[in-house]
Protein backbone atom coordinates (compact mmCIF):
# COMPACT_ATOMS: atom_id res chain seq x y z
CA UNK A 1 0.00 0.00 0.00
CA UNK A 2 1.41 3.42 -0.85
CA UNK A 3 0.69 5.10 2.09
CA UNK A 4 2.20 8.63 0.78
CA UNK A 5 -0.72 9.37 -1.25
CA UNK A 6 -3.03 8.82 1.77
CA UNK A 7 -3.90 12.22 3.60
CA UNK A 8 -1.91 13.28 5.79
CA UNK A 9 -3.84 12.59 8.90
CA UNK A 10 -5.55 10.09 7.41
CA UNK A 11 -4.51 7.24 10.67
CA UNK A 12 -7.73 9.57 12.10
CA UNK A 13 -10.49 7.53 10.50
CA UNK A 14 -9.06 4.12 11.34
CA UNK A 15 -10.73 1.24 13.30
CA UNK A 16 -7.69 -0.75 14.95
CA UNK A 17 -7.54 -4.28 15.47
CA UNK A 18 -4.81 -6.17 17.51
CA UNK A 19 -3.51 -9.13 16.82
CA UNK A 20 -1.28 -11.57 19.12
CA UNK A 21 -0.60 -13.86 16.27
CA UNK A 22 0.28 -16.85 18.55
CA UNK A 23 -3.14 -17.39 20.10
CA UNK A 24 -5.13 -15.58 16.70
CA UNK A 25 -5.58 -18.99 14.63
CA UNK A 26 -3.03 -21.76 13.71
CA UNK A 27 -3.31 -22.88 10.27
CA UNK A 28 -1.10 -25.80 10.06
CA UNK A 29 -1.60 -27.63 13.19
CA UNK A 30 1.14 -27.10 14.92
CA UNK A 31 -0.22 -25.31 18.01
CA UNK A 32 0.92 -21.97 17.42
CA UNK A 33 -0.88 -19.12 15.34
CA UNK A 34 0.38 -18.00 12.60
CA UNK A 35 0.70 -15.63 9.62
CA UNK A 36 -1.23 -17.57 7.20
CA UNK A 37 -4.20 -17.97 9.76
CA UNK A 38 -4.44 -14.08 10.03
CA UNK A 39 -4.77 -14.50 6.13
CA UNK A 40 -7.14 -17.28 6.71
CA UNK A 41 -9.58 -15.20 8.82
CA UNK A 42 -9.56 -11.70 7.02
CA UNK A 43 -12.71 -11.66 5.62
CA UNK A 44 -13.72 -12.53 8.86
CA UNK A 45 -12.18 -9.29 10.27
CA UNK A 46 -13.50 -7.90 6.84
CA UNK A 47 -17.31 -8.49 8.22
CA UNK A 48 -16.66 -6.75 11.51
CA UNK A 49 -15.85 -3.74 10.25
CA UNK A 50 -12.02 -3.23 11.27
CA UNK A 51 -9.78 -1.23 8.80
CA UNK A 52 -6.20 -1.49 9.99
CA UNK A 53 -4.28 -4.77 12.05
CA UNK A 54 -1.45 -4.21 14.73
CA UNK A 55 0.50 -7.55 14.43
CA UNK A 56 2.22 -8.30 17.52
CA UNK A 57 5.98 -9.09 16.84
CA UNK A 58 6.58 -12.08 14.15
CA UNK A 59 10.00 -11.07 13.96
CA UNK A 60 12.96 -13.95 14.64
CA UNK A 61 13.33 -14.70 17.75
CA UNK A 62 13.93 -17.31 20.93
CA UNK A 63 10.54 -16.18 22.20
CA UNK A 64 11.62 -15.57 25.84
CA UNK A 65 9.34 -12.70 26.08
CA UNK A 66 6.83 -13.90 23.08
CA UNK A 67 8.97 -12.34 20.17
CA UNK A 68 9.49 -9.21 22.29
CA UNK A 69 13.28 -10.19 22.10
CA UNK A 70 14.39 -9.85 18.47
CA UNK A 71 17.19 -11.86 17.44
CA UNK A 72 17.04 -10.66 13.98
CA UNK A 73 14.99 -7.50 12.92
CA UNK A 74 14.62 -8.81 9.51
CA UNK A 75 13.37 -12.18 9.58
CA UNK A 76 10.25 -13.75 10.54
CA UNK A 77 10.46 -16.43 13.30
CA UNK A 78 9.60 -19.91 11.57
CA UNK A 79 6.74 -20.53 13.93
CA UNK A 80 4.73 -17.76 12.29
CA UNK A 81 5.89 -18.44 8.84
CA UNK A 82 8.10 -16.33 6.94
CA UNK A 83 8.78 -13.30 4.95
CA UNK A 84 6.31 -14.33 1.64
CA UNK A 85 3.78 -15.44 4.25
CA UNK A 86 4.11 -11.91 5.41
CA UNK A 87 3.72 -10.29 2.36
CA UNK A 88 1.09 -11.99 1.07
CA UNK A 89 -0.75 -10.96 4.49
CA UNK A 90 -0.39 -7.43 3.63
CA UNK A 91 -1.29 -8.13 0.10
CA UNK A 92 -4.65 -9.82 0.72
CA UNK A 93 -5.43 -7.13 3.51
CA UNK A 94 -4.65 -4.96 0.81
CA UNK A 95 -7.26 -5.93 -1.35
CA UNK A 96 -10.20 -5.68 1.81
CA UNK A 97 -8.79 -2.18 2.53
CA UNK A 98 -7.60 -3.23 5.71
CA UNK A 99 -3.59 -1.94 6.79
CA UNK A 100 -1.08 -3.39 8.18
CA UNK A 101 0.98 -2.25 11.52
CA UNK A 102 3.72 -4.10 12.54
CA UNK A 103 5.66 -3.89 16.50
CA UNK A 104 9.08 -1.98 16.82
CA UNK A 105 10.58 -3.08 19.55
CA UNK A 106 13.88 -1.01 19.51
CA UNK A 107 14.43 -0.69 23.57
CA UNK A 108 16.38 -3.41 23.80
CA UNK A 109 16.84 -6.60 21.34
CA UNK A 110 17.54 -10.30 22.06
CA UNK A 111 20.56 -11.59 23.95
CA UNK A 112 21.01 -14.21 21.09
CA UNK A 113 20.87 -10.97 18.64
CA UNK A 114 24.25 -11.06 16.00
CA UNK A 115 25.30 -7.81 18.09
CA UNK A 116 24.72 -8.84 21.45
CA UNK A 117 26.25 -12.38 20.97
CA UNK A 118 29.63 -10.33 19.39
CA UNK A 119 29.47 -7.96 21.75
CA UNK A 120 29.89 -11.35 24.64
CA UNK A 121 32.71 -12.93 22.44
CA UNK A 122 35.01 -9.52 21.89
CA UNK A 123 34.53 -6.87 24.56
CA UNK A 124 36.99 -5.09 22.35
CA UNK A 125 34.57 -4.83 19.28
CA UNK A 126 32.24 -1.94 18.23
CA UNK A 127 29.61 -4.08 19.61
CA UNK A 128 30.29 -3.63 23.16
CA UNK A 129 28.87 -0.09 23.00
CA UNK A 130 25.74 -1.09 21.19
CA UNK A 131 24.53 -2.28 24.62
CA UNK A 132 24.77 -0.87 28.29
CA UNK A 133 27.81 -2.64 29.92
CA UNK A 134 28.98 -1.32 33.47
CA UNK A 135 31.04 -2.64 36.35
CA UNK A 136 29.65 -3.50 39.41
CA UNK A 137 31.00 -2.75 42.98
CA UNK A 138 31.75 -4.01 46.38
CA UNK A 139 30.71 -7.34 44.90
CA UNK A 140 27.00 -6.07 43.78
CA UNK A 141 25.39 -4.78 40.75
CA UNK A 142 26.12 -0.92 39.05
CA UNK A 143 22.66 -0.20 40.74
CA UNK A 144 20.06 -1.82 42.77
CA UNK A 145 17.37 -1.37 40.09
CA UNK A 146 14.87 -4.07 39.57
CA UNK A 147 14.14 -5.04 36.27
CA UNK A 148 10.25 -5.03 34.86
CA UNK A 149 10.08 -9.02 35.18
CA UNK A 150 11.49 -8.99 38.57
CA UNK A 151 15.21 -9.80 39.94
CA UNK A 152 18.27 -7.15 39.09
CA UNK A 153 18.16 -5.38 36.03
CA UNK A 154 21.22 -6.19 35.62
CA UNK A 155 22.49 -9.34 34.45
CA UNK A 156 26.53 -10.55 35.68
CA UNK A 157 28.76 -11.28 32.47
CA UNK A 158 31.00 -14.47 33.15
CA UNK A 159 35.53 -14.36 32.81
CA UNK A 160 35.09 -9.79 33.12
CA UNK A 161 36.01 -9.92 36.65
CA UNK A 162 39.00 -6.49 37.11
CA UNK A 163 41.61 -6.66 39.33
CA UNK A 164 39.54 -5.28 42.37
CA UNK A 165 37.42 -8.07 42.44
CA UNK A 166 34.37 -6.08 40.28
CA UNK A 167 32.38 -7.98 38.23
CA UNK A 168 30.87 -7.04 34.55
CA UNK A 169 27.24 -6.50 33.65
CA UNK A 170 24.74 -5.38 31.04
CA UNK A 171 21.50 -3.39 31.60
CA UNK A 172 17.97 -5.07 31.05
CA UNK A 173 14.79 -3.54 32.51
CA UNK A 174 12.91 -6.17 31.08
CA UNK A 175 13.91 -9.89 31.36
CA UNK A 176 18.14 -11.47 31.29
CA UNK A 177 17.33 -12.31 27.62
CA UNK A 178 16.69 -8.72 26.70
CA UNK A 179 20.05 -6.65 26.94
CA UNK A 180 18.75 -2.71 26.72
CA UNK A 181 20.59 -0.51 23.84
CA UNK A 182 22.47 2.21 23.98
CA UNK A 183 20.56 4.97 22.46
CA UNK A 184 23.78 7.36 23.27
CA UNK A 185 25.75 5.63 20.47
CA UNK A 186 24.60 7.47 16.95
CA UNK A 187 25.70 4.36 15.09
CA UNK A 188 22.99 1.79 17.05
CA UNK A 189 20.26 4.57 16.20
CA UNK A 190 21.88 4.33 12.56
CA UNK A 191 21.44 0.79 12.54
CA UNK A 192 17.77 1.11 13.75
CA UNK A 193 16.79 3.69 11.41
CA UNK A 194 17.62 1.48 8.38
CA UNK A 195 15.63 -1.67 9.91
CA UNK A 196 12.59 0.68 9.98
CA UNK A 197 12.88 2.02 6.72
CA UNK A 198 13.04 -1.46 5.00
CA UNK A 199 9.91 -2.17 6.73
CA UNK A 200 8.20 0.86 5.37
CA UNK A 201 9.38 0.33 2.07
CA UNK A 202 7.58 -3.35 2.41
CA UNK A 203 4.44 -1.64 2.21
CA UNK A 204 3.27 -1.59 5.97
CA UNK A 205 1.23 1.20 7.32
CA UNK A 206 3.26 2.23 10.22
CA UNK A 207 4.13 0.37 13.23
CA UNK A 208 3.19 0.41 16.85
CA UNK A 209 6.24 1.42 19.18
CA UNK A 210 6.96 -0.14 21.82
CA UNK A 211 8.31 0.86 25.11
CA UNK A 212 9.67 3.78 23.51
CA UNK A 213 9.67 5.79 26.69
CA UNK A 214 12.53 3.98 27.96
CA UNK A 215 15.48 4.44 25.83
CA UNK A 216 16.58 7.09 27.47
CA UNK A 217 18.68 6.06 30.66
CA UNK A 218 20.03 8.91 33.43
CA UNK A 219 23.33 8.47 33.00
CA UNK A 220 24.74 8.90 36.63
CA UNK A 221 23.32 5.34 37.29
CA UNK A 222 22.57 5.56 41.02
CA UNK A 223 20.83 3.39 43.22
CA UNK A 224 17.30 4.49 44.67
CA UNK A 225 15.71 3.51 47.23
CA UNK A 226 14.70 0.08 47.85
CA UNK A 227 10.32 -0.59 47.71
CA UNK A 228 9.89 -4.70 48.10
CA UNK A 229 10.98 -7.54 50.02
CA UNK A 230 13.68 -8.49 47.27
CA UNK A 231 15.86 -5.58 48.56
CA UNK A 232 15.56 -3.94 44.46
CA UNK A 233 14.21 -1.00 43.72
CA UNK A 234 11.18 -0.05 40.94
CA UNK A 235 13.87 1.39 38.17
CA UNK A 236 11.67 4.07 36.21
CA UNK A 237 12.43 7.35 38.04
CA UNK A 238 15.87 6.64 36.26
CA UNK A 239 14.70 4.78 32.89
CA UNK A 240 11.35 6.27 31.94
CA UNK A 241 10.58 9.52 29.78
CA UNK A 242 13.81 10.95 30.90
CA UNK A 243 14.79 14.21 30.32
CA UNK A 244 16.61 14.78 26.51
CA UNK A 245 14.66 11.71 25.20
CA UNK A 246 12.82 13.91 23.10
CA UNK A 247 16.31 14.66 20.72
CA UNK A 248 16.48 11.00 20.37
CA UNK A 249 12.79 10.21 19.28
CA UNK A 250 12.65 13.83 16.67
CA UNK A 251 15.44 12.27 15.16
CA UNK A 252 13.76 9.11 14.90
CA UNK A 253 10.29 10.69 13.46
CA UNK A 254 13.10 12.63 11.54
CA UNK A 255 14.39 9.71 9.97
CA UNK A 256 12.14 7.25 9.24
CA UNK A 257 8.19 7.99 10.05
CA UNK A 258 8.01 11.60 8.58
CA UNK A 259 9.64 10.06 5.43
CA UNK A 260 6.67 8.13 4.48
CA UNK A 261 3.41 9.88 6.14
CA UNK A 262 3.00 6.74 8.09
CA UNK A 263 0.71 5.99 11.32
CA UNK A 264 2.32 5.82 14.55
CA UNK A 265 1.13 4.22 17.64
CA UNK A 266 3.55 4.94 20.87
CA UNK A 267 3.44 2.94 24.28
CA UNK A 268 4.04 5.69 25.90
CA UNK A 269 3.39 4.80 30.19
CA UNK A 270 3.57 7.78 32.84
CA UNK A 271 4.18 10.09 30.86
CA UNK A 272 3.71 13.57 32.09
CA UNK A 273 0.67 15.24 30.36
CA UNK A 274 2.50 18.19 29.99
CA UNK A 275 4.84 17.00 27.86
CA UNK A 276 2.31 15.54 25.49
CA UNK A 277 3.00 18.54 22.42
CA UNK A 278 6.08 17.13 21.67
CA UNK A 279 4.72 13.62 21.14
CA UNK A 280 1.51 14.34 19.40
CA UNK A 281 1.48 17.52 18.58
CA UNK A 282 1.14 18.96 15.21
CA UNK A 283 4.54 18.37 14.38
CA UNK A 284 5.25 15.20 16.89
CA UNK A 285 7.19 12.41 17.31
CA UNK A 286 4.05 10.16 16.85
CA UNK A 287 0.99 9.73 15.22
CA UNK A 288 -1.34 8.97 18.75
CA UNK A 289 -0.26 7.49 22.22
CA UNK A 290 -1.83 4.67 24.21
CA UNK A 291 -2.45 6.52 27.42
CA UNK A 292 -2.18 3.54 29.78
CA UNK A 293 -3.46 5.95 32.99
CA UNK A 294 -7.18 4.65 33.26
CA UNK A 295 -5.48 0.98 32.61
CA UNK A 296 -4.21 0.15 36.02
CA UNK A 297 -6.87 1.29 38.18
CA UNK A 298 -7.14 -2.32 39.50
CA UNK A 299 -4.16 -2.49 40.72
CA UNK A 300 -3.39 0.06 44.11
CA UNK A 301 0.40 -0.57 43.67
CA UNK A 302 1.69 0.01 40.15
CA UNK A 303 3.20 -2.95 38.94
CA UNK A 304 2.79 -5.29 41.84
CA UNK A 305 -0.20 -7.89 41.33
CA UNK A 306 -0.50 -8.47 44.46
CA UNK A 307 -2.18 -4.99 44.73
CA UNK A 308 -5.06 -5.71 43.13
CA UNK A 309 -8.11 -4.01 44.17
CA UNK A 310 -11.71 -3.21 42.73
CA UNK A 311 -11.86 -0.42 40.01
CA UNK A 312 -14.00 2.21 41.19
CA UNK A 313 -16.66 4.20 38.86
CA UNK A 314 -15.83 7.82 39.95
CA UNK A 315 -12.23 7.12 39.26
CA UNK A 316 -12.27 5.59 35.85
CA UNK A 317 -14.50 8.60 34.67
CA UNK A 318 -12.25 11.34 36.05
CA UNK A 319 -9.06 9.50 34.39
CA UNK A 320 -10.92 8.67 30.95
CA UNK A 321 -11.45 12.93 31.20
CA UNK A 322 -8.65 14.25 32.20
CA UNK A 323 -6.79 11.88 29.55
CA UNK A 324 -9.23 12.88 26.92
CA UNK A 325 -9.24 16.75 27.23
CA UNK A 326 -5.67 16.51 27.39
CA UNK A 327 -5.15 14.41 24.14
CA UNK A 328 -7.59 16.52 22.58
CA UNK A 329 -6.13 19.81 23.41
CA UNK A 330 -2.25 18.27 22.12
CA UNK A 331 -3.34 15.81 19.29
CA UNK A 332 -4.83 12.81 18.85
CA UNK A 333 -5.26 9.67 20.80
CA UNK A 334 -5.99 5.77 20.75
CA UNK A 335 -8.84 4.76 22.70
CA UNK A 336 -7.90 0.69 24.02
CA UNK A 337 -10.32 -1.26 27.02
CA UNK A 338 -7.75 -4.59 26.46
CA UNK A 339 -4.55 -5.37 25.20
CA UNK A 340 -2.09 -8.29 25.33
CA UNK A 341 -0.22 -7.06 28.61
CA UNK A 342 -3.64 -6.75 30.67
CA UNK A 343 -5.77 -9.36 31.56
CA UNK A 344 -9.68 -9.17 30.28
CA UNK A 345 -11.74 -5.96 30.88
CA UNK A 346 -14.72 -7.83 31.91
CA UNK A 347 -13.21 -9.23 34.94
CA UNK A 348 -10.81 -5.94 35.49
CA UNK A 349 -13.83 -3.49 35.49
CA UNK A 350 -16.93 -5.62 36.03
CA UNK A 351 -15.78 -8.28 37.88
CA UNK A 352 -18.55 -11.21 38.73
CA UNK A 353 -21.43 -9.29 37.64
CA UNK A 354 -19.68 -9.15 33.88
CA UNK A 355 -22.13 -10.08 31.30
CA UNK A 356 -23.75 -9.83 27.86
CA UNK A 357 -25.58 -6.35 28.78
CA UNK A 358 -22.36 -4.49 30.70
CA UNK A 359 -19.75 -5.74 27.57
CA UNK A 360 -21.35 -3.65 25.60
CA UNK A 361 -21.49 -0.54 27.80
CA UNK A 362 -17.88 -0.93 28.33
CA UNK A 363 -17.77 -0.85 24.32
CA UNK A 364 -19.69 1.69 23.92
CA UNK A 365 -18.31 3.64 26.32
CA UNK A 366 -14.80 3.36 24.98
CA UNK A 367 -15.27 2.85 21.38
CA UNK A 368 -16.47 6.48 20.81
CA UNK A 369 -14.05 8.17 22.83
CA UNK A 370 -11.98 10.52 20.34
CA UNK A 371 -8.87 8.59 18.97
CA UNK A 372 -8.40 5.93 16.96
CA UNK A 373 -9.83 3.24 18.87
CA UNK A 374 -8.71 -0.52 19.30
CA UNK A 375 -10.06 -3.94 19.88
CA UNK A 376 -7.90 -6.25 20.92
CA UNK A 377 -8.52 -10.08 19.34
CA UNK A 378 -11.27 -11.78 21.57
CA UNK A 379 -12.56 -8.19 22.80
CA UNK A 380 -15.16 -8.17 20.17
CA UNK A 381 -17.32 -11.42 21.46
CA UNK A 382 -16.31 -11.53 25.07
CA UNK A 383 -13.88 -13.32 25.95
CA UNK A 384 -13.17 -14.07 29.60
CA UNK A 385 -10.28 -14.59 32.08
CA UNK A 386 -9.39 -17.96 32.85
CA UNK A 387 -8.66 -19.54 36.45
CA UNK A 388 -5.57 -21.45 36.85
CA UNK A 389 -5.16 -24.07 39.61
CA UNK A 390 -1.25 -24.17 39.43
CA UNK A 391 1.87 -21.28 38.57
CA UNK A 392 3.10 -24.05 36.70
CA UNK A 393 0.14 -23.28 33.92
CA UNK A 394 1.14 -20.02 33.08
CA UNK A 395 3.26 -19.49 30.03
CA UNK A 396 4.09 -15.31 30.71
CA UNK A 397 7.79 -14.37 32.40
CA UNK A 398 6.06 -11.98 34.36
CA UNK A 399 2.79 -13.74 36.19
CA UNK A 400 5.70 -16.62 37.30
CA UNK A 401 7.74 -13.27 38.67
CA UNK A 402 4.82 -12.15 40.38
CA UNK A 403 3.65 -15.17 41.94
CA UNK A 404 7.00 -15.17 43.93
CA UNK A 405 7.15 -11.49 44.57
CA UNK A 406 4.09 -12.01 46.05
CA UNK A 407 5.15 -14.98 48.53
CA UNK A 408 8.49 -12.80 48.98
CA UNK A 409 6.17 -10.14 50.48
CA UNK A 410 4.54 -12.90 53.02
CA UNK A 411 1.09 -13.79 51.05
CA UNK A 412 0.77 -17.99 50.71
CA UNK A 413 0.57 -19.72 47.61
CA UNK A 414 -2.60 -19.06 47.25
CA UNK A 415 -2.94 -15.91 47.75
CA UNK A 416 -0.51 -15.36 45.23
CA UNK A 417 -2.00 -17.56 42.74
CA UNK A 418 -5.18 -15.18 42.96
CA UNK A 419 -3.12 -12.36 42.31
CA UNK A 420 -1.64 -13.87 39.41
CA UNK A 421 -5.38 -14.80 38.35
CA UNK A 422 -6.27 -11.92 38.50
CA UNK A 423 -3.91 -9.78 36.62
CA UNK A 424 -1.79 -12.10 34.75
CA UNK A 425 -0.84 -11.58 30.86
CA UNK A 426 -2.10 -14.87 29.98
CA UNK A 427 -5.74 -14.04 30.50
CA UNK A 428 -5.02 -12.21 27.08
CA UNK A 429 -3.00 -14.11 25.51
CA UNK A 430 -5.21 -17.66 25.45
CA UNK A 431 -6.33 -19.01 21.84
CA UNK A 432 -9.24 -17.06 20.08
CA UNK A 433 -12.66 -18.92 20.58
CA UNK A 434 -13.33 -19.34 16.72
CA UNK A 435 -16.08 -22.00 17.83
CA UNK A 436 -17.36 -24.47 20.44
CA UNK A 437 -14.81 -27.56 19.93
CA UNK A 438 -12.33 -28.79 22.04
CA UNK A 439 -9.83 -26.57 20.90
CA UNK A 440 -12.12 -23.58 20.51
CA UNK A 441 -11.49 -23.85 16.25
CA UNK A 442 -8.10 -22.51 16.89
CA UNK A 443 -5.96 -25.60 14.76
CA UNK A 444 -8.02 -27.06 11.98
CA UNK A 445 -7.93 -30.33 13.86
CA UNK A 446 -9.10 -29.89 16.87
CA UNK A 447 -6.56 -32.57 18.40
CA UNK A 448 -3.67 -30.74 18.22
CA UNK A 449 -2.63 -28.96 21.59
CA UNK A 450 -2.53 -25.42 21.68
CA UNK A 451 0.49 -23.61 23.31
CA UNK A 452 -1.09 -22.34 25.45
CA UNK A 453 -3.67 -23.83 27.84
CA UNK A 454 -7.52 -22.63 26.59
CA UNK A 455 -9.90 -20.29 28.68
CA UNK A 456 -12.10 -22.52 28.48
CA UNK A 457 -15.44 -20.73 27.93
CA UNK A 458 -15.75 -22.03 24.25
CA UNK A 459 -18.91 -23.56 25.03
CA UNK A 460 -20.77 -20.29 25.84
CA UNK A 461 -18.18 -17.64 24.22
CA UNK A 462 -17.06 -18.34 20.48
CA UNK A 463 -17.11 -16.09 17.29
CA UNK A 464 -19.69 -18.08 15.16
CA UNK A 465 -22.34 -18.43 17.14
CA UNK A 466 -22.00 -14.33 17.41
CA UNK A 467 -22.01 -14.11 13.82
CA UNK A 468 -25.16 -13.94 12.84
CA UNK A 469 -26.65 -13.30 16.00
CA UNK A 470 -27.93 -10.16 15.92
CA UNK A 471 -28.30 -9.18 19.97
CA UNK A 472 -24.25 -10.32 20.20
CA UNK A 473 -21.71 -8.73 21.17
CA UNK A 474 -20.21 -9.52 18.16
CA UNK A 475 -22.99 -7.24 16.30
CA UNK A 476 -22.93 -4.59 19.12
CA UNK A 477 -19.45 -3.75 18.09
CA UNK A 478 -19.91 -4.09 14.42
CA UNK A 479 -22.92 -1.85 14.46
CA UNK A 480 -20.57 0.71 16.42
CA UNK A 481 -17.96 0.96 13.41
CA UNK A 482 -20.25 0.99 11.05
CA UNK A 483 -21.64 4.20 12.68
CA UNK A 484 -18.54 5.70 13.13
CA UNK A 485 -17.31 5.03 9.47
CA UNK A 486 -20.44 5.16 7.62
CA UNK A 487 -23.28 6.38 9.67
CA UNK A 488 -25.09 10.04 9.49
CA UNK A 489 -22.94 11.20 12.40
CA UNK A 490 -19.36 9.84 11.09
CA UNK A 491 -18.01 12.89 11.26
CA UNK A 492 -19.03 13.77 15.03
CA UNK A 493 -17.89 10.37 16.04
CA UNK A 494 -14.47 10.76 14.40
CA UNK A 495 -13.45 14.44 14.36
CA UNK A 496 -15.88 15.67 16.96
CA UNK A 497 -14.84 17.62 20.50
CA UNK A 498 -15.23 15.61 23.51
CA UNK A 499 -17.36 17.49 26.07
CA UNK A 500 -17.17 15.80 30.01
CA UNK A 501 -20.84 15.86 31.45
CA UNK A 502 -20.54 16.39 34.92
CA UNK A 503 -23.41 15.07 36.97
CA UNK A 504 -23.48 14.02 40.64
CA UNK A 505 -24.07 10.83 39.94
CA UNK A 506 -20.81 8.73 40.55
CA UNK A 507 -22.10 5.55 38.72
CA UNK A 508 -22.72 7.14 35.58
CA UNK A 509 -19.90 8.38 33.35
CA UNK A 510 -21.71 10.61 30.22
CA UNK A 511 -20.19 12.47 27.38
CA UNK A 512 -20.84 14.04 24.60
CA UNK A 513 -18.69 14.75 20.77
CA UNK A 514 -19.61 17.60 18.86
CA UNK A 515 -19.09 18.65 15.44
CA UNK A 516 -20.57 21.27 13.39
CA UNK A 517 -24.35 21.17 14.19
CA UNK A 518 -24.37 17.64 15.26
CA UNK A 519 -23.92 16.25 18.80
CA UNK A 520 -23.97 13.03 20.38
CA UNK A 521 -24.52 12.36 23.95
CA UNK A 522 -22.86 8.80 25.35
CA UNK A 523 -24.20 7.75 29.00
CA UNK A 524 -23.34 4.76 30.93
CA UNK A 525 -25.11 3.48 34.15
CA UNK A 526 -22.24 1.20 36.07
CA UNK A 527 -24.67 0.50 38.57
CA UNK A 528 -27.25 -3.01 38.93
CA UNK A 529 -29.89 -0.27 39.96
CA UNK A 530 -32.31 2.05 37.81
CA UNK A 531 -30.17 5.80 37.73
CA UNK A 532 -32.18 8.94 36.69
CA UNK A 533 -30.62 11.34 35.15
CA UNK A 534 -32.18 14.93 35.04
CA UNK A 535 -31.81 16.54 31.21
CA UNK A 536 -31.38 19.88 32.20
CA UNK A 537 -28.48 18.39 34.09
CA UNK A 538 -26.84 17.42 30.30
CA UNK A 539 -27.70 20.57 28.81
CA UNK A 540 -25.43 22.09 31.00
CA UNK A 541 -22.05 20.84 29.56
CA UNK A 542 -23.00 22.37 26.48
CA UNK A 543 -24.45 25.63 28.10
CA UNK A 544 -28.30 24.75 27.01
CA UNK A 545 -31.35 24.82 29.49
CA UNK A 546 -32.79 21.65 28.03
CA UNK A 547 -32.28 19.00 25.41
CA UNK A 548 -34.32 16.33 23.86
CA UNK A 549 -33.15 13.36 23.13
CA UNK A 550 -33.42 12.76 19.01
CA UNK A 551 -32.29 9.54 16.59
CA UNK A 552 -30.85 6.46 18.98
CA UNK A 553 -27.63 5.25 17.78
CA UNK A 554 -26.82 2.58 20.26
CA UNK A 555 -28.64 1.07 23.03
CA UNK A 556 -27.99 -1.98 25.13
CA UNK A 557 -31.42 -2.40 26.00
CA UNK A 558 -35.17 -2.50 23.72
CA UNK A 559 -36.24 0.59 25.31
CA UNK A 560 -35.80 4.10 26.63
CA UNK A 561 -37.72 5.19 29.56
CA UNK A 562 -37.40 9.28 29.34
CA UNK A 563 -40.56 11.34 29.36
CA UNK A 564 -38.65 14.64 28.38
CA UNK A 565 -37.30 16.06 31.48
CA UNK A 566 -35.88 12.81 33.17
CA UNK A 567 -33.88 9.73 31.60
CA UNK A 568 -34.39 6.72 33.82
CA UNK A 569 -31.32 4.18 32.61
CA UNK A 570 -32.10 0.73 33.53
CA UNK A 571 -29.13 -1.23 35.19
CA UNK A 572 -25.94 -1.25 33.15
CA UNK A 573 -28.07 0.43 30.75
CA UNK A 574 -25.28 2.37 27.38
CA UNK A 575 -26.72 4.84 25.11
CA UNK A 576 -25.92 6.67 22.48
CA UNK A 577 -27.63 9.14 21.40
CA UNK A 578 -28.02 12.60 19.02
CA UNK A 579 -29.51 15.35 20.98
Amino acid sequence: MDIKKLDKKWWKKEVGYQIYPRSFYDSNNDGIGDLNGITEKLDYLKELGITLIWICPVYKSPMDDNGYDISDYYDINPEFGTKEDLERLISEAEKREIKIILDLVINHTSDEHEWFLEALRNPESKYRNYYIFKRGKNGLPPTNWRSHFGGSAWEKVEGETDENGNEMYYLHLFSKKQPDLNWENPEVREELYKMVNYWLEKGIAGFRVDAINSIKKDKNYSDLPVDGADGFAHNIKYTLNQPGIEEFLGELAQETFKKYNCMTVAETPLLEYERYNDFIGEDGFFSMIFDFSYSDLDMAKEGFYYSVQDVKVKELRNKIFESQLTQQKYGWGAPFLENHDLPRSLNKFLGKKANEVNAKLLATLFFFLRGTPFIYQGQEIGMDNFERTDIAQFDDIASKDQYQRALGEGFSPKEALYFVNKRSRDNSRTPFQWNSTKNAGFSKNEDVKAWIELTGSQDKVNAESQINNENSIFAHYKKMIDLRQNGKYSDCLIFGEFITVELGNDEIIAYIRKYENQQVLCINNFSDKKQKVELSEIAKSIGKKEIELEDILINNYENIENDGKVLVLEGYQSLLVAI
